[in-house]
């Protein structure tokens, strides 16, 4: 695999040389508590079983992870409500198993998978910058594997062009389902081109911080693309389709002048309602007021990956 470089952020975010050094040994045992300063762990859900993972091969220089009661109490999951805390608060009755993904479509090989045998798999540590299309972002320390493995396992037929991706319906599971008046359609859906799905930054998280993914964020499988604004990542995937025309998606189906198919993080692409030039850092202490704000990164640090699967496009009028 490839080794990835990242711009360098400012010193204040830089983590200390002894703790870095400390964290893969202690990731490798299922301590999470080793990725952020004792005291910002929130002790692990009781169904939540430790990882093993090995580095997945890029440079993580300079990243420092938002801590873990940040990752998993500040987050949108809108099938469990509207709210940044209703996920942590409103999930504890979803049950991640037992849990399968169908993967078909235009494949010469569909397949089912159970979620036990996706955990058994080799797995991958990907420290990534993540980037909400409403101007806050995290970096998170996901586990899992390369959403391309999957694919080859099944082989794509020569027509299939793009991917969808179907997240998990449950209403007796999910309170912001079963509302009065429910923010999206459901099942919520997704979609990516087959090159970009196929790129080796597009990964399927099984878990975060050593271990296996909380329900909040979206257990027991989710979808993490790290170029994109965070809505293109469905959480809790039950089906994989390869198909031959561009998949609908939930939030292009329910505002299509706010949120675009592509979605890649753009600066200079302003939302409606607010500004993309910068964003705002969830965990970062300092000063006063907080954290200052920071400039974003075209496709969110990885232009130098990615920016190549959109050569000659339009990216204001392909957003």
């Amino acid at each position: 695999m490839s080794i990835f470089r990242y711009p360098h952020p400012p010193a204040s975010e830089i983590t200390p040389r002894s703790l870095w050094l400390s964290r893969r040994d202690l990731l490798a045992t299922g301590l999470a508590g080793a990725i952020v300063p004792p005291g910002l762990l929130r002790p692990a859900p009781a169904r939540a079983a430790p990882l093993t993972a090995r580095s997945g091969g890029q440079s993580t220089e300079g990243l420092t992870p938002t801590p873990f009661q940040d990752v998993t109490h500040y987050n949108n999951f809108y099938e469990f409500g509207l709210e940044k805390t209703d996920p942590a608060e409103r999930s504890g009755g979803f049950h991640p198993r037992p849990w399968t993904v169908r993967v078909d479509g235009l494949v010469a090989h569909p397949r089912t998978y159970d979620i036990d045998a996706l955990l058994a798999r080799p797995l991958q540590e990907r420290l990534y910058r993540m980037r909400c299309v409403e101007a806050w972002s995290m970096v998170i320390p996901w586990i899992g594997f390369p959403l391309a493995e999957l694919l080859k396992e099944v082989e794509p037929l020569g027509s299939a062009k793009y991917v969808a991706f179907e997240s998990v319906v449950r209403p007796s599971e999910m309170p912001g389902q079963s509302g009065v008046l429910p923010v999206l359609d459901w099942p919520y859906v997704e979609g990516l081109r087959l090159d970009e799905a196929l790129h080796p930054l597009t990964i399927l998280a099984v878990g975060l911080y050593g271990q296996t993914l909380p329900n909040q964020n979206g257990a027991p499988i989710r979808l993490v693309v790290p170029w994109k604004y965070g809505f293109k990542g469905a959480k809790s995937v039950v089906r994989i389709r390869l198909t031959d025309s561009r998949p609908p998606t939930s939030w292009n189906l329910r505002a299509p002048d706010e949120y675009g198919f592509y979605a890649n993080v753009n600066p200079e692409v302003d939302h409606p309602r607010w500004s993309q030039a910068t964003e705002r850092p969830i965990g970062v202490r300092g000063g006063f007021f907080g954290a200052a704000r920071k400039p974003t990164l075209p496709f969110n640090g990885y232009g130098e990956q990615v920016a190549a699967l959109y050569a000659g496009m339009n990216l204001r009028r392909d957003f």
